[in-house]
């Protein structure tokens, strides 16, 4: 199993700038390159300061002359936001630019707060139809002479313009979590990413059996690779581990306050919670995050994701947002590089 950074600009205050936290990705990532991970993970969020991503592109052909060997993923780029003709060409643009270093994560989103503003009307079904429409489609644009008279685009004869220089394509991931669309990935011959959220193991089983039986009824297509994200933090004390897991208890209740698209949100942020409702909340818990999240000491992080190893996961990424200072960060990913990752065996590039 191999190992890759999932990370964004991330934030719950204004007491950092938005420079300041740029920086400090981009030092994490080239952390992430040096210290031999396979992967970089960025994602795509927009008017919301909590996680600052308007376009992975942009982030990923920065970070294409930033490191050296790493591939640079989206994860994920929000399929309803673009049309496809301009999702084709900038792909394609961007893996010239990498040199033929990028991943194409793709997915239909999942904050009501961005589909009430870019599409307004849109639900998560009808999100998920046009994720379903975007990725044949690019793939015959790149191709090239393709017409397109689909449900939600329309488009006369056309190829996207540049092509990219991965043939015949980028290798594609999709964001999956129901069994259905593990079935649509495989069939569409796209690798798989996965993340239980705050939940615990057992849906980190429930989400690779999906995997496995949608692999199962397609026998005659190629097995697609399947990735773990997880919220992770490698600590030097159990002390450090409590302190981790309260942090990301913060950084959830937040997510789940912006999910929820319920509270008040000026200048990009949400209004603060108080101490009172994040103790309050019927299931984010510390406790609940120590057992459900990738918290812990070296050796207790090692068999953790041993276990996932075993399951057939072919990618753990280590989701670095969680609120906690870049001093934090920055230690959890050191030993993740120096203590645990020597435990498995690397994949050969």
């Amino acid at each position: 199993m191999r190992f890759s950074l999932f990370i964004h600009m991330e934030r719950v205050s204004d007491s950092q700038t938005q420079k300041q936290l740029y920086d400090e990705m981009i030092e994490l990532c080239q952390i992430a390159d040096e210290g031999g991970m396979h992967a970089i993970w960025t994602g795509e969020h927009h008017a919301m300061n909590f996680t600052i991503a308007p376009n992975p592109l942009i982030n990923i052909a920065d970070l294409a002359n930033k490191t050296k060997n790493v591939r640079l993923g989206t994860g994920t780029l929000v399929a309803p936001f673009w049309h496809p003709i301009k999702m084709a060409g900038e792909i394609a643009m961007t893996d010239i630019i990498t040199n033929g270093r990028l991943d194409v994560g793709i997915a239909r989103g999942a904050y009501s707060f961005e589909y009430e503003r870019l599409v307004p009307g849109m639900d998560a079904w009808s999100a998920g139809q046009r994720l379903r429409e975007m990725i044949p489609a690019i793939k015959n644009l790149w191709k090239g002479d393709y017409e397109h008279n689909g449900e939600f685009w329309q488009f006369p004869k056309t190829t996207s313009a540049p092509q990219p220089l991965q043939q015949p394509n980028p290798p594609i991931w999709v964001a999956a979590r129901d069994p259905n669309s593990h079935e649509f990935a495989v069939q569409n011959g796209c690798n798989v990413q996965v993340t239980p959220l705050h939940m615990g193991d057992e849906e980190v089983e429930k989400l690779m059996g999906n995997f496995n039986a949608a692999c199962e009824k397609n026998q005659d297509i190629s097995r697609p690779e399947i990735m773990l994200l997880r919220h992770t933090y490698v600590a030097d004390s159990e002390a450090d581990a409590e302190l981790a897991a309260d942090e990301i208890n913060n950084f959830y209740n937040y997510f789940g306050a912006w999910f929820k698209n319920e509270r008040e949100i000026s200048q990009g942020l949400i209004a603060p919670l108080s101490a009172e409702e994040i103790a309050a909340h019927p299931f984010y818990t510390p406790q609940a995050m120590r057992k459900n999240n990738v918290i812990g000491q070296a050796q207790e992080v090692i068999d953790r994701l041993k276990v996932y190893e075993a399951m057939g996961y072919d990618e753990y990424s280590f989701w670095i947002d969680t609120g906690m200072s870049f001093e934090r960060k920055k230690a959890s990913l050191l030993r993740m590089i120096n203590k645990v990752m020597p435990a498995f065996q690397s994949e050969a590039e």
